[in-house]
C-alpha cells in the first residue's frame, strides 16, 4: 500500500520521536483511565461514609495524576508534531527532486498543475494524517481496550452495552469510509484541474487582457471551481450526517447506562461510585472510537494522495545522467551532430531527420528556417532536454549522454526563446550563470548584452527587484538580461535561441558587434528568424521540415539555396541582401 510504504520509509529517521510518542501516550492514557476509578473510590468510600480525610488524600492524588497526564500529553504532541512536520519536509524534498529529474516529456505528461498539487496539497494530507495518527491512533486503541477492561472491573453485568455501542459505531464508520473513498479521489483530481486553470490564467494574464477574454476565462475558472465545489459538498454532506449519528449513539448509550445502572443500584448489585465510573469509561471508550472515526475519515484522502505521490516517484525518467564524471569536461566546445533524428512519442513523423553538422570553436553557426522546422529541438537535444532517437551528439568527441549534469551545465549556456527571470534582484538573476561572479563581471556582461544603460537607470541598480517571470521589465530587457546571464557563465558553447527577436535593429547591431569579443574561442550557435542577425555567421544551416537543406555562408546560400533566397526576399530588399 502506497501510504504505508511512504510513511515507513520516511519514519525511519524519526524512530526515537515515534518511540517517545508511544511511551508518553501510553502513560497519558493510563493516567486518564485511572481517574474514573479514583473518582469512584471518593464517592463510595469518602462521600457515602463521610470520610473527609480519604476525600482529601484521594482528591490530591487525582490532581497529581491529572497534572501528569497533561504533561505527558503535551510532550507527546510536541514529538508527534516534530515527526509529522519532518516527514512532510522530507517527502516534499523527494517530490521536488523527482520533478527536477524528469525529462521535459514526463513533466509535460503530468502537467504543471498536478505536479504542484502533488508536491504541496497531497503531501500536506499525508503530513496531517501522520500527525493525527501519532496523537490519536496511538492513544485511541489503548483507551478503548483499557476502558473496556476498567469498565468490566466496575460492573461486568452491563458489558453488553459497551459491545453494542462499539459495534454500531464500527458499522457506521465502515459504511461512511466506503462512501468517501471515491469522492476523495475525485476531489484531488479536481484540485489538479483548478490549479492548472488558475496557473495558466495567471501566467497568461497579459494575453487574456489583450484579447479581452476575461469573461471566457472567468467562465472556465467557474467551471473548474464548480467541479471541486460539488465534490466538496458531497463530502461535507457525509460529514454532516456522520456527527449527529455518532452523538445519537453516544447519548443513547449514556441513557441506557443510567437506566439499567439505576436498577442495578436499587437492587444492590453495584454502588453509585462504580456506576459513575462505568459511565465515564463508556464515554472514554466511545470517545476513543470517535477519534478513530475522525482518523478513518482522513485515511481515504491520504491514501489517494499517497498513490498519486507514489505514481510520481515511481516514474522513471527517460533521461539519466551519470552520477560521476567518466569523461573529461569539454575544453574546446566542438559540437558535432551525426545522423541525428528525433520525434515526439505518438507523433506520425519525426521532428528532425538525419541531421549532421559540425560547429567549430571560435566560430558562429546560425540555424534558420520556417516556424516549426525543428530549430529549437536541435538546441534542446544538445542540452539533453530530450535524447536523440537515432544518431549521436558529441562535444569534443564525447557523447553528451556521457556528461554529468554539472559538466553539461558548465559547458553549455542557453538563452531561451522565451527568457525567464526569477523573483529576486537583477544581480541574483545574473548570478544564475555563475554564483561567484563579481559586480564588475556583472556590469561587463550587461555592457556586452546592451543592458547596462537601463540597469544603471534603475534606482537600485543591480539590486533592483525583479518580479517572478521578469514581468517587471520589458521583453527586450528580459532578453538582454538573459543574454548577460549566459555570458557570465563563460561556457564553451553558447546557444542563442531566437534571443534577439525583441531587440530593435540598432540594439541588435550593437549586440552582434560586441558578442564576438565576449565569446571569443567558444562555439556560438544562433537560432534566428531575422536574416540580418546572422549575415556575419561563419556557417548558416537552413532547416526545412526537420532536415538541413542548405549550409554555407550568407553569400554562398544567396547564390545556391532556393529556400534561403526565399527567406531573404521575405525580409530584405535586394540591395540590403547584396
Amino acid at each position: 500500500m502506497a501510504l504505508i510504504s511512504l510513511a515507513l520509509r520516511h519514519a525511519k529517521r524519526y524512530w526515537p520521536f515515534v518511540l517517545a510518542v508511544f511511551v508518553l501516550q501510553l502513560l497519558s492514557t493510563i493516567a486518564a483511565l485511572w481517574l474514573p476509578s479514583l473518582n469512584a473510590q471518593i464517592i463510595d468510600q469518602g462521600i457515602t461514609q463521610g470520610d473527609t480525610d480519604f476525600i482529601w488524600r484521594t482528591g490530591g492524588f487525582m490532581l497529581i495524576v491529572a497534572l501528569g497526564q497533561l504533561l505527558t500529553a503535551v510532550v507527546a504532541v510536541y514529538f508527534s508534531a516534530r515527526t509529522s512536520m519532518g516527514m512532510g519536509r522530507d517527502l516534499r524534498r523527494e517530490v521536488y527532486r523527482k520533478v527536477d529529474s524528469l525529462s521535459t516529456l514526463e513533466a509535460t505528461k503530468f502537467g504543471a498543475g498536478t505536479l504542484i498539487t502533488r508536491g504541496t496539497n497531497d503531501v500536506q494530507q499525508i503530513q496531517m494524517l501522520v500527525l493525527m495518527t501519532l496523537n490519536f491512533m496511538v492513544s485511541a486503541p489503548i483507551m478503548a481496550i483499557g476502558g473496556v477492561i476498567m469498565a468490566l472491573r466496575e460492573d461486568a453485568g452491563m458489558s453488553w452495552l459497551v459491545w453494542a455501542s462499539v459495534a454500531v459505531l464500527a458499522v457506521i464508520v465502515s459504511f461512511l469510509v466506503w462512501l468517501l473513498l471515491p469522492l476523495f479521489r475525485k476531489m484531488q483530481d479536481r484540485v489538479d484541474t483548478i490549479n492548472g486553470v488558475l496557473r495558466e490564467q495567471i501566467m497568461g494574464i497579459r494575453v487574456v487582457r489583450a484579447f479581452v477574454r476575461e469573461n471566457f476565462e472567468e467562465n472556465r475558472y467557474e467551471k473548474a471551481n464548480r467541479g471541486i465545489t460539488e465534490i466538496s459538498v458531497k463530502v461535507g454532506n457525509i460529514f454532516v450526517l456522520m456527527f449527529p449519528i455518532i452523538m445519537m449513539v453516544l447519548h443513547v448509550a449514556t441513557a441506557a447506562v443510567l437506566w439499567f445502572g439505576g436498577h442495578r443500584v436499587d437492587d444492590g448489585l453495584v454502588q453509585v461510585g462504580s456506576l459513575t465510573a462505568f459511565l465515564q469509561y463508556l464515554l472514554q471508550i466511545l470517545g476513543a472510537v470517535m477519534m478513530g472515526v475522525f482518523m478513518t475519515m482522513m485515511i481515504p484522502r491520504a491514501v489517494v494522495c499517497a498513490e498519486r505521490i507514489r505514481e510520481l516517484l515511481d516514474t522513471e525518467s527517460t533521461l539519466t545522467f551519470p552520477k560521476t564524471e567518466s569523461v573529461p569536461t569539454p575544453a574546446a566546445g566542438r559540437v558535432e551532430f551525426s545522423g541525428v533524428s528525433f520525434g515526439f512519442p505518438g507523433a506520425e513523423q519525426s521532428v528532425i531527420s538525419d541531421v549532421s553538422f559540425v560547429a567549430e570553436p571560435g566560430q558562429t553557426t546560425a540555424i534558420i528556417g520556417s516556424t516549426g522546422a525543428g530549430k529549437t529541438v536541435l538546441l534542446n537535444l544538445m542540452l539533453r532536454l530530450y535524447d536523440a532517437q537515432q544518431g549521436t551528439i558529441t562535444i569534443d568527441g564525447e557523447p553528451v549522454a556521457a556528461l554529468t549534469r554539472g559538466q553539461l551545465a558548465s559547458t553549455i549556456s542557453l538563452v531561451p526563446q522565451r527568457p525567464y527571470l526569477f523573483s529576486g534582484t537583477i544581480a541574483s538573476n545574473l548570478r544564475f550563470g555563475r554564483a561567484d561572479a563579481s559586480d564588475e563581471e556583472l556590469w561587463e556582461a550587461l555592457r556586452v548584452a546592451q543592458g547596462d544603460d537601463f540597469v544603471r537607470a534603475k534606482e537600485l541598480g543591480l539590486e533592483e527587484p525583479v518580479s517572478q517571470g521578469g514581468t517587471s521589465v520589458s521583453g527586450g530587457q528580459r532578453q538582454r538580461l538573459s543574454i548577460a546571464r549566459a555570458l557570465i557563465a563563460k561556457p564553451r558553447v553558447y546557444l542563442f535561441d531566437d534571443s534577439f527577436s525583441a531587440l530593435d535593429v540598432a540594439t541588435d547591431a550593437r549586440l552582434r558587434a560586441a558578442l564576438p569579443e565576449a565569446t571569443a574561442g567558444a562555439t556560438t550557435i544562433i537560432v534566428a528568424q531575422r536574416v540580418s542577425t546572422i549575415t556575419e555567421a561563419d556557417q548558416i544551416l537552413v532547416v526545412e521540415a526537420g532536415e538541413i537543406v542548405g549550409r554555407g555562408t550568407h553569400a554562398e546560400l544567396l547564390e545556391t539555396n532556393a529556400v534561403y533566397q526565399e527567406i531573404v526576399r521575405s525580409q530584405l530588399e535586394e540591395a540590403e541582401a547584396a
